[in-house]
């Protein structure tokens, strides 16, 4: 597993800023948790979506393949720091 921080700078009320995934072996998303401009935290994991938050279809792409976008930041992050936001979340604990 990976963790991976992905900050969208855009204009878009109803789209989320920060994007935090973890990311298994094979390289899709197993777990995600969105930031949205007014501070509301939304989680998905392989049991649980909503309309706003999903996980991917896609492998995610390496850093540098994000960055290339530019209005996209990437960056990886710690287990730890994503579990902080997993919790902020409040996605289901025990995963």
């Amino acid at each position: 597993m990976w963790y991976l921080k992905v900050a969208w700078s855009h204009s878009h009320a109803d789209e989320p800023i920060e994007l935090y995934s973890e990311v298994g072996d094979d390289g899709y998303e197993t777990r995600k948790v969105q930031l949205f401009r007014d501070g509301r935290l939304e989680w998905a994991n392989a049991e649980t979506e909503t309309d706003l938050t999903g996980l991917s279809e896609c492998p995610v792409g390496s850093i540098e393949e994000i960055d290339s976008t530019p209005e996209l930041s990437a960056s990886t992050i710690s287990k730890e720091e994503f579990e902080d936001i997993w919790r902020q979340a409040g996605g289901p604990t025990g995963e």
